[in-house]
């Protein structure tokens, strides 16, 4: 590795234990970064690399469950004691869910884990953000919704029906890229670049989990999907690569693409923040009192 290819810069990483977010998480730890990691679960005890970065605190872990408030809060506030600066936050963790279900706070499981939550991480961690040199956010969505004919925001707390991937999973990810885009120009005014990203299609599929993916796209993605350090690699280029000076774009194949259902971005952004002003800090008051 050349000097030129070290870096000392701060990533935050949700989601950085599997798939996506784990190579995402190997490559920038071996260009030096230091990696704050918010998982639900452990890394696998069998990769040297990520061993070694934990004993030297290179990979600092916080633990939570995204989708529950009360523990995102406990999470975050543990994070915002005990770290310095935040260069680059990587709202990541996520997943398609095989059937309807709802979060703790008795929404819709993708809306609160892929919408919701990473609003509030943003909003969170602010002030480290605005400590850091690179300020940049970058919220993993999906071209999934390309194929929605329709869009309402006033179904994404309580959908009336289901469909694998392309129901709820896809509304909650064009509902993340809404608001990414209305916030954009309010956080770039503070310093802090905020976009979205597809990482692609990746063989991120995981034996013996139930899946949200519809059964004949399985196949397909066991053979013919790359690897899933293709999609870190483009969210990694989110960050910064050629668009890191455009906020509020999403981008695709790392080109700038436009969004679908873009008039109802500020009611997006308005539910999300309603919801972070009212109930979360109520999680947030309830443990720190």
């Amino acid at each position: 590795m050349t000097i030129g290819q070290q870096h000392h810069g701060t990533a935050l990483i949700t989601g950085a234990n599997n798939g996506i977010g784990l190579e995402l998480t190997r490559k920038m730890l071996a260009e030096g970064w230091q990696i704050i990691a918010l998982i639900r679960s452990g890394f696998t005890t069998d990769d040297p690399l990520i061993t070694g970065a934990v004993a030297s605190r290179q990979l600092r872990i916080y633990k939570a469950d995204l989708s529950d408030f009360y523990a995102l809060s406990h999470a975050l506030d543990e994070i915002k004691s005990k770290e310095q600066k935040l260069d680059i936050l990587f709202n990541n963790a996520g997943g398609s869910f095989p059937e309807l279900k709802n979060s703790k706070q008795g929404r819709e499981m993708h809306f609160d884990l892929q919408t919701v939550a990473p609003y509030i991480i943003t909003m969170e961690l602010k002030a480290l953000l605005q400590k850091g040199q690179l300020k940049t956010v970058v919220n993993t969505s999906s071209n999934a919704f390309m194929t929605m004919k329709q869009f309402n925001p006033d179904t994404l707390e309580h959908p009336t029906e289901f469909k694998k991937l392309f129901g709820p999973y896809a509304a909650s990810k064009l509902a993340l890229s809404l608001w990414t885009l209305e916030l954009a120009p309010q956080l770039a005014a503070e310093g802090i670049m905020l976009r979205s990203a597809d990482p692609g299609g990746n063989n991120t599929i995981r034996s013996g989990k139930k899946s949200g993916l519809p059964f004949w796209l399985k196949p397909v993605i066991k053979l013919f999907f790359p690897h899933p350090s293709h999609g870190a690699n483009l969210l990694y280029n989110a960050a910064l690569g050629q668009h890191s000076n455009l906020p509020g774009v999403f981008l695709v194949k790392d080109q700038v693409t436009g969004l679908k259902f873009a008039a109802h971005s500020s009611k997006v952004l308005s539910k999300v923040q309603a919801i972070y002003e009212q109930e979360f800090a109520a999680a947030e008051s309830m443990h720190t009192s």
